[in-house]
């Protein structure tokens, strides 16, 4: 049986200050949606307002501008979706590729690929904007998806997936049996990391939900914008264009902004924690 593992005061009052902090900036944000702008300089900032005005921040932030929020909403879902689908499949693909096959220069050409997760991303911005600049994709979804289907960190987890998940004899006796490489790939080994699929595409779909700066430099349109982006813009623009400030509205966009990777933890996190420990531990 497995023993009970017995919290000593200390233990529990740090546990319990750790939790107020981590628990403390949502429930000021969750606070804050029932307020108006007034209130919300006016009043304690921990507490609700005398007046509840949860229902006309909702109704501005639906209805600001035409309703663009919605169009927002779902541009975040397409970039954050199609990011990370592609992610997973180039991902998948190039980690099968390094795990199942010896070919002259694979340890140099994956520690080069490593060595991109070093430099940072901001760095990349400006010959990726070159880059869709010559394309001709600039004000489009592509500038913003394309970019995210090369996962440098995707490809290194999947490669720990595939040597410890997918057991060389079973590739062996498929090749023996005849069957095709993309039989044994999608048929046999997909299945068999599928928590690691479910890992890689919960991380690029985070990155890409929460990605600010490659949208800023790549769309100019609105009606292109994400959440991040038509956000952050909303912010500036009523605060400094002499408009009346809108900053309860804005948080409560926050707010609904981060439901949908709640959702996707909630109903993914379970095949997302044993892919972790499933990866972490080469067979």
């Amino acid at each position: 049986m497995l023993r009970k593992e017995k919290f000593t005061p200390l233990q529990i009052l740090a546990l319990t200050l750790f939790a107020i902090y981590a628990l403390l900036p949502l429930w000021w944000v969750i606070v804050t949606i029932f307020k108006d702008n007034g209130q919300l300089f006016s009043t304690f900032g921990l507490w609700f307002g005398d007046k509840s005005h949860l229902a006309e921040n909702l109704n501005t932030l639906f209805t600001r501008q035409d309703g663009i929020f919605t169009r927002w909403a779902v541009n975040s879902i397409v970039y954050a979706g199609a990011t990370a689908i592609g992610s997973v499949i180039v991902s998948a693909m190039a980690g099968y590729a390094f795990s199942a096959y010896d070919f002259k220069g694979k340890d140099a050409l994956f520690g080069l690929i490593l060595a991109t997760i070093m430099v940072p991303s901001t760095a990349l911005v400006l010959p990726l904007f070159l880059m869709m600049q010559k394309m001709g994709l600039l004000n489009t979804y592509w500038a913003v998806i394309l970019p995210g289907l090369v996962n440098p960190f995707g490809l290194y987890l999947m490669r720990l997936f595939w040597d410890a998940g997918f057991p060389k004899d079973l590739m062996e006796a498929a090749r023996i049996d005849g069957a095709g490489e993309w039989t044994i790939f999608q048929r046999l080994g997909l299945p068999l990391v599928r928590g690691g699929l479910v890992t890689v595409g919960l991380f690029a779909f985070v990155a890409a939900w929460n990605n600010f700066f490659l949208p800023l430099v790549a769309v100019s349109r609105e009606d292109l914008f994400p959440l991040t982006l038509g956000l952050s813009v909303w912010n500036q623009t009523s605060s400094s264009s002499g408009q009346e400030p809108i900053y309860t509205v804005i948080v409560l966009g926050s707010l609904i902004s981060i439901l949908p990777l709640v959702l996707a933890f909630l109903t993914l996190g379970r095949y997302w924690q044993g892919g972790l420990a499933n990866g972490a531990v080469k067979g």
